[in-house]
């Protein structure tokens, strides 16, 4: 699914930060880090700040996560003088002193207009998303940050949770993707599921990634897949299979099972654990796969390696015609299943 097709399932603020945030190319975790720093600042409000205020937030983020996985992917050339260079030299006085050090605050405010703001908007192909979170205002001495109304409604909005939890999930993501080995694990063959955490792992080493919802629920803005309302983080959450897994065992006792394996990632959809337990066994109703379709579809539209998990799924499919969408595979499983 394209850009423009996501945001046009649901136009709304929310699907423009998370297209920034899902479907935008990585080649640093900058915008994960602006992106947790402008949510700080929004929650309370502030409708103008110094670039050196956001700085500080970014700043933290950054050294935290640098402190435990990579930051840019495996060999990048990165010079005395780059962010990350400072990151790691400053990291161990940052958090004993609980803020940058003013070193690193330097090298955030001197980095971050051109590394990440003038970036973070944009999506692949030159385009934007529909909506702008903030402006930059001042002069290169005194350089201030306008938060937009955009921003304010999504940091206030009753979803910030959620989309804090998306992002740390995304975040998590891109990390273990650049890591090497895992990464590249990651992105010949994408990701697993392990049942016992509900993790995302990676195939060959089954070092945990993320979690299975946090990765997937902003793919379905937010929502139940079974009953398409939103999914709060205070509502009981359970990973559903569409397609019932108790298929397989149950044409496996008469024969055995001609479909696609359905305990991998294109067939799991976080929902309400009350629909999940109300659905059980059935097979799913047509807006269901609908809804399905369209998730998975987005999911194409992001960077590696939730899509390449679902790029190996298509291509198991026996006589698979190139372009083979997401609409016409779910039609051929549930042929399978009647």
């Amino acid at each position: 699914m394209t850009a423009d097709a996501f945001f046009a399932a649901e136009p709304s603020v929310r699907s423009s930060w998370r297209l920034a945030i899902l479907m935008g190319a990585n080649s640093r975790t900058y915008k994960f880090a602006l992106a947790d720093a402008l949510l700080v600042h929004a929650r309370h409000g502030h409708a103008e700040i110094l670039l050196s205020e956001l700085a500080v937030p970014y700043a933290m983020s950054l050294v935290e996560h640098a402190a435990t996985a990579p930051q840019a992917p495996e060999g990048t050339l990165i010079g005395r003088t780059d962010f990350l260079t400072i990151a790691a030299a400053e990291r161990e006085e940052t958090q004993k002193l609980g803020r940058p050090t003013d070193l690193l605050l330097e090298a955030a405010v001197k980095s971050m207009p051109t590394m990440v703001m003038q970036k973070f908007h944009n999506l692949r192909g030159g385009t934007e998303v529909p909506h702008r979170f903030y402006e930059m205002a001042g002069n290169p001495r005194q350089r201030i940050v306008c938060l937009t109304p955009e921003l304010l409604q999504v940091a206030q909005s009753e979803q910030v949770a959620g989309l804090r939890a998306e992002l740390g999930a995304r975040w998590s993501i891109v990390e273990s993707s650049f890591a090497a080995g895992i990464g590249r694990a990651l992105i010949e063959g994408g990701v697993t599921v392990d049942w016992s955490t509900l993790q995302l792992t990676d195939k060959r080493r089954r070092r945990p990634v993320t979690g299975v919802a946090d990765a997937l629920i902003g793919f379905q803005h937010g929502r139940c897949l079974i009953c398409d309302d939103v999914l709060d983080l205070a509502d009981a959450v359970a990973i559903d299979h569409v397609f019932p897994y108790s298929l397989m065992q149950r044409y496996a006792s008469v024969g055995g099972w001609d479909g696609p394996d359905l305990d991998v990632l294109w067939n799991l959809a976080p929902a309400h654990q009350a629909c999940n337990g109300a659905k059980s066994d059935r097979l799913p109703r047509p807006d269901e796969l609908e809804r399905l379709a369209r998730r998975n579809e987005s999911i194409m539209g992001s960077p590696h390696p939730l899509r390449k998990t679902l790029e190996l799924a298509l291509s198991s499919v026996p006589g698979r015609r190139p372009g083979t969408r997401w609409t016409a595979y779910l039609l051929e499983v549930q042929k399978t299943c009647i």
